[in-house]
């Protein structure tokens, strides 16, 4: 068993002061069982908590750290940057060079805002296309996570054409009769939506590839279908890229599945793991952003000189390595096949979802294609799962909620100790 004694007393003090003691829900472990572990530090494919224990990273700061921890180069970047000033409050050469680096990357985005959270850049992208459009309502999907801004916390009605409600004390029943709720990869959901709600829907926003339902992947002709009615409706098409930007190309999703989005939100990778976000789009959406347009929008501390300096070493970094998303493609296949290849030996039918290096492994014999297929999943196996991985020595996302990022840091060494732990792990609770 593993020594756990500092992260117990750590947690205990945190709860005096901190809700939950945590300052984000999923990190609580509420829902893998037991508490959690307090990370002392991370280099490479590797996290090391306060208790010493070491654990091969299979979260990586929820994407941000897609050439590991502690990389060279953003260190670098980040050490050259803080004597400079950790704040100016004011515009400074890496955010135009940052800006100018995201348009040349996102074919679809000719404009960029920085912000400081993808929660603010979700938030922002919805008041911006309510401008633009003159609109108020909104479609969102079941499952797809977009924040905890207040119109994304939003359950789905109980019809079709049913207004949402609030999931979340402190949503408003007024928020939540602007947002429509729709499951993932359901065009005809869409259509119905549309139709009942007609030249009153703003957006509709999405994750391309949903991530907080486990990996779910768009079916075939899907985006293009929403793509498609956003241009018949003159819907904003708003795509959520904080997760998937970066992650599964130099183009992000967009890329993989050739469809281009009006506003698109990044963060995570392009901050090299210090808290941004950034929303962007086409010119004449963008332009209506303050001080150029009449949608208001400021952060004190967007554009932080230090977030800056780090995205903008990441993002040179994967620009000019041609080989980096094969090569995590590589690396992520192999965990997947060693996976199935114990599932097989063990007799055992469960449904895997793999992209690129996002994965996930779904305690359930049924396909995955939304929310609704997510939750049948064994919750409580999921657990047991989690916590024999983490004896082990992997660290996994504590959900099955959650999908598994894999870094470039990971060698054939990293590759190997995790498909056997998680052969051990998965003989251990059958």
């Amino acid at each position: 068993m593993l020594i756990k004694e500092k992260s117990q007393k750590l947690f205990s003090e945190a709860q005096n002061y901190i809700p939950g003691g945590v300052n984000s829900p999923v990190r609580a472990f509420k829902a893998v069982g037991g508490n959690p572990l307090f990370i002392d530090h991370a280099k490479g494919a590797y996290m090391y908590d306060v208790d010493g224990n070491a654990y091969i990273d299979m979260i990586n700061s929820w994407g941000p750290m897609i050439f590991g921890h502690a990389d060279e180069q953003v260190l670098k970047a980040v050490q050259e940057a803080i004597p400079s000033s950790l704040s100016f409050g004011a515009p400074g050469a890496a955010e135009v060079e940052i800006a100018e680096l995201i348009t040349d990357l996102v074919p679809s985005i000719e404009k960029v805002r920085m912000v400081n959270s993808g929660t603010e850049a979700t938030m922002s992208a919805i008041r911006l296309a309510r401008g633009y459009t003159g609109r108020e309502k909104m479609i969102k999907f079941e499952g797809c996570y977009h924040g905890h801004g207040d119109s994304f916390l939003i359950a789905a009605g109980s019809g079709a054409i049913t207004m949402g409600e609030p999931n979340s004390p402190g949503v408003t029943v007024g928020t939540a009769k602007d947002t429509l709720t729709a499951p993932f990869n359901d065009l005809e959901a869409i259509r119905t939506l549309v139709n009942a709600n007609k030249d009153q829907i703003a957006a509709i926003i999405l994750e391309p590839v949903a991530g907080n339902m486990g990996c779910v992947l768009p079916q075939e002709g899907y985006l293009e279908g929403l793509r498609q009615i956003c241009d018949e409706e003159g819907i904003v098409l708003i795509v959520d890229e904080v997760m998937t930007g970066f992650r599964l190309a130099a183009g992000g999703a967009q890329e993989v599945f050739n469809v281009k989005a009006d506003i698109t939100t990044l963060g995570k990778i392009i901050g090299g793991g210090m808290p941004v976000g950034a929303y962007g789009g086409k010119k004449e959406i963008m332009d209506f952003v303050s001080p150029q347009g009449p949608v208001y929008q400021a952060g004190t501390l967007s554009g932080n000189p230090i977030s800056m300096a780090a995205g903008l070493a990441q993002l040179k970094r994967i620009k000019n390595d041609k080989d980096l998303y094969q090569r995590l493609t590589e690396k992520t296949q192999k965990i997947a096949d060693g996976i199935a290849a114990h599932l097989k030996a063990l007799n055992l039918n469960y449904y895997t979802s793999q992209i690129g290096s996002m994965y996930t492994l779904f305690f359930t014999e049924n396909e995955v294609h939304n929310f609704e297929d997510a939750k049948s999943c064994d919750l409580e196996k999921f657990g047991k799962f989690f916590n024999a991985m983490l004896e082990e020595g992997v660290y996994l996302p504590p959900s099955q909620f959650e999908t598994w990022f894999i870094s470039d840091a990971l060698t054939d060494k990293e590759i190997s100790k995790i498909i056997d732990a998680a052969g051990k792990s998965l003989k251990a609770i059958h």
